[in-house]
């Protein structure tokens, strides 16, 4: 007798039930769209970001290469043929790097661009990031360098080389940091699987390098993270 008065009252509210079910599913399609279009979003913002990382990053290449090329020319600036062939490959090289600065506002604006130089154009308000500074700086001593006087030669390459590490901390801070933990992790794995036989090919080279050069102050190789958490 109860199903029966379940199955009267159903068919009496046909349309009720029908429209109920129908409301079912329309939030559930609702909820899965939603989810999808959410997924999508998140696709398109990461393909933009590995779009502008790699810009970014061929950018950064082209600023180490560069300031690679200014250390050995500050260290080798006394064997220019002459002081005519000196000042071409100075102006070259402060072409090029002075080209890399602004380009790499386009990825480094300026910091507080609301509380200083206001009175300057957009892209110029506000303070340099140290990415950028880093190769302002490098300008100004390739500008200050002269074949014969000013600072050593040395000392130079030293302020320059000082220049480059600070862009290559920079840029690899710039990086999305999980993105990163993604990259290294799949990467740890082979470095483990490898690691024992690429330190010691490494130690191998580093004694023959401390052999053929005994004066030679070679930086000491970081400890592994594991071990010195061991």
């Amino acid at each position: 007798m109860e199903a029966s008065s379940v199955m009267d009252t159903m068919q009496n509210n046909w349309s009720l039930v029908v429209t109920v079910v129908s409301a079912i599913f329309a939030i559930i399609g609702a909820i899965a769209s939603h989810l999808e279009t959410r997924r999508q979003e998140k696709i398109r913002v990461e393909t933009l970001r590995m779009h502008v990382d790699g810009a970014s990053l061929d950018w950064g290449s082209a600023a180490i290469d560069v300031l690679g090329r200014m250390v050995m020319f500050a260290k080798t600036r006394r064997q220019q043929t002459n002081e005519q062939s000196f000042q071409t490959n100075k102006v070259n090289l402060m072409m090029q790097l002075s080209s890399l600065i602004e380009r790499g506002r386009m990825f480094f604006p300026n910091i507080d661009p609301e509380k200083k130089g206001a009175e300057k154009h957009g892209a110029y308000r506000g303070s340099r990031p140290p990415i950028l500074d880093a190769l302002v700086f490098a300008y100004y001593e390739l500008e200050a360098m002269t074949r014969d006087d000013g600072p050593t030669g040395e000392n130079s390459a030293a302020f320059i080389e000082e220049c480059r590490r600070l862009l290559v901390s920079e840029l690899q801070a710039h990086t999305d940091p999980r993105r990163r933990d993604m990259i290294l992790g799949r990467y740890d794995k082979q470095r483990r699987s490898h690691r024992e036989e690429a330190l010691g090919h490494a130690a191998s080279i580093k004694n023959r390098l401390k052999a053929r050069r005994p004066h030679l102050e070679i930086e000491a190789q970081q400890e592994d993270p594991e071990q010195e958490a061991a």
